[in-house]
Protein backbone atom coordinates (compact mmCIF):
# COMPACT_ATOMS: atom_id res chain seq x y z
CA UNK A 1 0.00 0.00 0.00
CA UNK A 2 1.14 3.30 -0.73
CA UNK A 3 2.53 5.44 2.15
CA UNK A 4 0.62 8.73 2.59
CA UNK A 5 2.09 11.78 4.50
CA UNK A 6 -0.62 13.45 6.52
CA UNK A 7 0.57 16.97 7.45
CA UNK A 8 -2.31 18.86 9.44
CA UNK A 9 -0.75 22.34 9.74
CA UNK A 10 -0.55 24.27 6.30
CA UNK A 11 3.60 25.40 7.16
CA UNK A 12 3.93 28.77 7.60
CA UNK A 13 5.73 29.22 4.22
CA UNK A 14 3.39 28.48 2.55
CA UNK A 15 0.17 30.43 4.68
CA UNK A 16 0.17 33.17 2.30
CA UNK A 17 -0.08 30.88 -1.07
CA UNK A 18 -3.10 28.95 0.75
CA UNK A 19 -5.15 31.53 1.22
CA UNK A 20 -4.87 33.35 -2.02
CA UNK A 21 -6.72 29.95 -3.16
CA UNK A 22 -9.13 30.18 -0.48
CA UNK A 23 -9.90 34.01 -1.52
CA UNK A 24 -10.56 32.62 -5.09
CA UNK A 25 -13.15 30.49 -3.81
CA UNK A 26 -15.09 32.76 -1.28
CA UNK A 27 -18.21 33.43 -4.06
CA UNK A 28 -18.13 29.88 -5.81
CA UNK A 29 -18.07 27.92 -2.14
CA UNK A 30 -18.07 29.51 0.93
CA UNK A 31 -20.94 31.88 0.48
CA UNK A 32 -23.48 28.60 -0.36
CA UNK A 33 -22.09 26.82 2.54
CA UNK A 34 -22.48 29.72 4.70
CA UNK A 35 -26.16 30.07 3.42
CA UNK A 36 -26.27 26.25 3.75
CA UNK A 37 -25.57 26.45 7.51
CA UNK A 38 -27.39 29.48 8.33
CA UNK A 39 -30.39 28.36 6.60
CA UNK A 40 -30.21 25.57 9.91
CA UNK A 41 -28.91 27.68 12.62
CA UNK A 42 -29.06 31.21 12.62
CA UNK A 43 -28.22 31.89 16.20
CA UNK A 44 -25.67 30.39 18.84
CA UNK A 45 -22.16 29.61 18.72
CA UNK A 46 -20.33 27.80 16.04
CA UNK A 47 -17.18 26.18 16.07
CA UNK A 48 -15.16 26.04 13.03
CA UNK A 49 -12.59 23.58 12.82
CA UNK A 50 -9.61 24.22 10.41
CA UNK A 51 -10.85 27.29 10.12
CA UNK A 52 -7.81 28.70 7.78
CA UNK A 53 -7.98 32.42 7.28
CA UNK A 54 -11.62 32.30 8.42
CA UNK A 55 -13.55 32.66 5.59
CA UNK A 56 -16.35 30.61 5.81
CA UNK A 57 -16.91 31.97 9.68
CA UNK A 58 -17.21 35.67 7.91
CA UNK A 59 -19.70 34.70 5.31
CA UNK A 60 -21.62 32.93 8.31
CA UNK A 61 -21.86 36.06 10.56
CA UNK A 62 -22.08 38.40 7.54
CA UNK A 63 -25.95 36.22 7.01
CA UNK A 64 -26.93 35.98 11.07
CA UNK A 65 -26.02 38.85 13.39
CA UNK A 66 -26.90 36.62 16.04
CA UNK A 67 -24.26 33.86 15.28
CA UNK A 68 -20.97 33.99 16.95
CA UNK A 69 -18.38 31.93 15.22
CA UNK A 70 -14.90 30.95 16.88
CA UNK A 71 -12.38 29.80 14.48
CA UNK A 72 -9.69 26.98 15.83
CA UNK A 73 -6.43 26.22 13.66
CA UNK A 74 -3.20 24.67 13.93
CA UNK A 75 -1.40 27.66 11.81
CA UNK A 76 -0.93 30.81 13.56
CA UNK A 77 -0.11 32.32 10.43
CA UNK A 78 -3.62 31.30 9.09
CA UNK A 79 -5.27 32.58 12.74
CA UNK A 80 -3.44 36.00 12.27
CA UNK A 81 -5.01 36.44 8.78
CA UNK A 82 -8.80 35.25 9.97
CA UNK A 83 -8.59 37.77 13.20
CA UNK A 84 -7.17 40.42 9.85
CA UNK A 85 -10.38 39.60 7.86
CA UNK A 86 -12.85 39.56 10.66
CA UNK A 87 -11.92 43.01 11.57
CA UNK A 88 -11.56 43.98 8.07
CA UNK A 89 -15.30 42.99 6.96
CA UNK A 90 -16.38 44.40 11.08
CA UNK A 91 -17.36 41.77 12.24
CA UNK A 92 -14.99 41.30 15.40
CA UNK A 93 -17.81 41.47 17.93
CA UNK A 94 -19.16 37.74 16.17
CA UNK A 95 -16.00 36.26 15.35
CA UNK A 96 -13.27 35.03 17.60
CA UNK A 97 -10.37 33.06 16.00
CA UNK A 98 -7.31 31.04 18.24
CA UNK A 99 -4.70 28.70 17.50
CA UNK A 100 -5.08 25.22 18.66
CA UNK A 101 -5.41 21.72 18.22
CA UNK A 102 -8.65 19.80 17.47
CA UNK A 103 -7.58 16.85 19.11
CA UNK A 104 -6.95 19.06 22.23
CA UNK A 105 -10.16 21.39 22.28
CA UNK A 106 -9.65 23.91 25.06
CA UNK A 107 -13.62 24.28 25.83
CA UNK A 108 -15.92 22.97 28.23
CA UNK A 109 -18.12 20.36 27.20
CA UNK A 110 -21.58 21.19 25.45
CA UNK A 111 -20.32 24.60 24.29
CA UNK A 112 -21.60 24.81 21.31
CA UNK A 113 -24.63 24.81 19.18
CA UNK A 114 -22.78 23.75 16.10
CA UNK A 115 -19.38 22.29 14.68
CA UNK A 116 -18.38 23.31 11.38
CA UNK A 117 -15.81 21.98 9.48
CA UNK A 118 -14.36 21.82 5.80
CA UNK A 119 -11.32 20.22 4.69
CA UNK A 120 -9.69 18.89 7.33
CA UNK A 121 -10.71 15.12 8.45
CA UNK A 122 -8.55 13.65 5.42
CA UNK A 123 -5.34 15.08 7.23
CA UNK A 124 -5.68 14.49 10.40
CA UNK A 125 -3.56 11.48 11.93
CA UNK A 126 -6.15 10.74 15.08
CA UNK A 127 -9.32 11.84 13.66
CA UNK A 128 -11.12 9.25 15.82
CA UNK A 129 -9.82 11.78 18.56
CA UNK A 130 -11.43 14.83 16.69
CA UNK A 131 -14.06 13.42 15.91
CA UNK A 132 -14.70 12.36 19.66
CA UNK A 133 -13.84 15.86 21.01
CA UNK A 134 -16.40 17.09 18.48
CA UNK A 135 -18.94 15.23 20.41
CA UNK A 136 -17.85 16.27 23.51
CA UNK A 137 -18.20 20.17 22.98
CA UNK A 138 -21.45 19.52 21.06
CA UNK A 139 -24.80 20.18 22.67
CA UNK A 140 -27.04 17.07 23.11
CA UNK A 141 -29.53 17.35 20.42
CA UNK A 142 -27.06 19.36 18.17
CA UNK A 143 -25.26 18.53 15.04
CA UNK A 144 -22.01 18.92 13.32
CA UNK A 145 -21.50 19.26 9.56
CA UNK A 146 -18.38 18.11 8.29
CA UNK A 147 -17.34 18.66 4.06
CA UNK A 148 -14.16 16.70 3.13
CA UNK A 149 -12.22 17.18 1.24
CA UNK A 150 -14.40 19.83 0.25
CA UNK A 151 -14.48 21.18 -3.32
CA UNK A 152 -12.02 23.77 -2.37
CA UNK A 153 -9.57 22.97 -4.72
CA UNK A 154 -11.31 21.92 -7.46
CA UNK A 155 -13.21 25.52 -7.91
CA UNK A 156 -9.70 27.21 -7.91
CA UNK A 157 -8.45 28.75 -11.13
CA UNK A 158 -5.31 27.49 -11.30
CA UNK A 159 -3.89 29.23 -13.73
CA UNK A 160 -5.26 32.42 -12.07
CA UNK A 161 -3.47 31.47 -8.96
CA UNK A 162 -0.09 30.40 -10.03
CA UNK A 163 -0.07 33.69 -11.60
CA UNK A 164 -0.57 35.39 -8.10
CA UNK A 165 2.07 33.87 -6.54
CA UNK A 166 5.51 35.55 -5.44
CA UNK A 167 8.66 34.14 -5.99
CA UNK A 168 9.02 32.86 -2.85
CA UNK A 169 5.63 31.48 -2.49
CA UNK A 170 6.79 29.17 -5.79
CA UNK A 171 10.24 28.25 -4.06
CA UNK A 172 8.39 26.69 -1.50
CA UNK A 173 5.86 24.86 -2.98
CA UNK A 174 8.35 23.23 -5.58
CA UNK A 175 10.45 22.58 -2.53
CA UNK A 176 7.57 20.65 -1.04
CA UNK A 177 6.95 19.24 -4.11
CA UNK A 178 10.43 17.95 -4.34
CA UNK A 179 10.82 16.62 -0.96
CA UNK A 180 7.55 14.45 -1.65
CA UNK A 181 5.38 16.61 0.72
CA UNK A 182 2.81 17.61 -1.82
CA UNK A 183 0.22 14.57 -1.57
CA UNK A 184 -2.55 14.20 -3.31
CA UNK A 185 -5.57 14.08 -1.51
CA UNK A 186 -6.68 10.82 -0.13
CA UNK A 187 -10.51 10.90 0.45
CA UNK A 188 -12.27 8.67 2.65
CA UNK A 189 -14.74 6.20 1.65
CA UNK A 190 -18.24 5.98 2.64
CA UNK A 191 -17.50 2.22 4.59
CA UNK A 192 -14.15 4.01 5.82
CA UNK A 193 -16.11 6.92 7.05
CA UNK A 194 -18.45 5.08 9.54
CA UNK A 195 -16.27 2.52 10.57
CA UNK A 196 -14.05 6.04 12.20
CA UNK A 197 -17.54 6.94 13.65
CA UNK A 198 -18.97 4.23 15.16
CA UNK A 199 -15.50 4.81 17.21
CA UNK A 200 -17.03 7.25 19.01
CA UNK A 201 -20.00 8.05 20.86
CA UNK A 202 -22.22 9.60 17.80
CA UNK A 203 -24.79 7.26 17.36
CA UNK A 204 -26.92 8.96 14.78
CA UNK A 205 -25.01 10.51 11.53
CA UNK A 206 -25.82 10.82 7.73
CA UNK A 207 -23.39 11.11 4.99
CA UNK A 208 -23.60 12.54 1.53
CA UNK A 209 -21.31 11.71 -1.28
CA UNK A 210 -21.10 13.99 -4.04
CA UNK A 211 -18.43 14.83 -6.86
CA UNK A 212 -15.08 15.19 -4.78
CA UNK A 213 -16.60 15.69 -1.37
CA UNK A 214 -18.39 14.10 1.18
CA UNK A 215 -20.30 15.44 3.35
CA UNK A 216 -21.04 14.35 7.04
CA UNK A 217 -24.04 15.28 9.67
CA UNK A 218 -23.29 13.72 13.04
CA UNK A 219 -25.93 14.61 15.51
CA UNK A 220 -25.59 14.51 19.72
Amino acid sequence: MKAWIKIERIPGVLASAYEKGTRMVIESYYRPVAAEIVANLNEGTILDLGTGPGYLPVEIAKRSPKLNIIGVDLSRKLIEMARSNASKAGLTDQLAFQSGNAGRLEFADSSFDMVISTGMLHSLKEPVTVLQEIHRVLKAGREAWIFDPARVASRVDREKWKASLTLRERFFLWLFKIFGLHKPIKTYTRKQVIALIEQTDFKNFSIDEKVKEIKIKLQK
